[in-house]
């Protein structure tokens, strides 16, 4: 007949829930849900001789619009984004035994006992900025366009 040892399920389920790697609490934690506006999508979606409303249908609203010496409009987007993660994890082990005599004899008492510990944790901040300068011809189309991205 098979026994199962509860209490023993229960110290190895808790050990092994305090084995979780700073990386693994950042990518918990790591949103990936921010606006679409990338570098990637820039290039792939934004080319000479569209609209300026095409262009507001794939960037949304630019951060600033001005015009040039000419009075054509250029339109400029900045994204800044700051990431930051912290994480902690430990585990922590004890033990403990004891002794004891007979009824009617000599009393004896003995102990055991013991602990080990252990705690890892980490921090991070990164920022993100893309810069994404668009400009556009007297119709209002795309004549050119430029973008820089930095991170650090």
């Amino acid at each position: 007949m098979k026994k199962t040892y509860p209490a023993s399920i229960f110290i190895i389920t808790l050990i092994l829930s305090g084995c979780v790697s700073a990386s693994d609490h950042r990518q918990a934690v790591q949103d990936n849900t921010a606006n679409s506006l990338t570098v990637g999508t820039v290039q792939r979606q934004v080319s000479i001789g569209m609209s300026s409303a095409q262009v507001a249908e794939v960037l949304g609203s630019p951060n600033v619009v001005t015009t040039d010496e000419q009075r054509r409009e250029v339109w400029v987007y900045d994204k800044i984004a700051t990431e930051a993660a912290y994480s902690t994890s430990g585990v922590g082990l004890g033990g403990g035994a004891g002794a004891g005599g007979t009824p009617g004899s000599t009393l004896i008492l003995g102990g055991l006992g013991g602990s080990w510990g252990k705690n890892a944790g980490a921090a991070s901040t990164t920022q993100k900025t893309l810069t994404v300068i668009i400009k556009f011809d007297n119709e209002g189309k795309v004549r050119d366009f430029a973008y820089h991205s930095s991170k650090f």
